[in-house]
């Protein structure tokens, strides 16, 4: 094995919980934050996305994963 250590894969706690897609749940929202910006940036520019474009999409993903770690620390009432 040429000097390599192989170490057990351990599965994450959401997925041997039953969650099917082994996400914890601030992993979804993180996902569905993502997925939302992403929609929305391909509506705005017409479904297709230059590499121009890539800084600003990025960007506004960044800001919406924000969203939801302000969330965490700051809960609305």
């Amino acid at each position: 094995m040429d000097g390599q250590v192989c170490h057990p894969v351990r599965m994450d706690d959401a997925y041997v919980v039953g969650d099917p897609d082994g996400l914890s749940p601030l992993q979804t929202e993180i996902r569905d934050a993502v997925a939302r910006e992403l929609h929305a940036q391909f509506a705005l520019r017409a479904d297709r996305l230059d590499l121009a474009d890539l800084p600003e999409v990025a960007y506004q993903i960044t800001r919406r994963v924000d969203d939801v770690l302000t969330r965490l620390v700051r809960p609305s009432s």
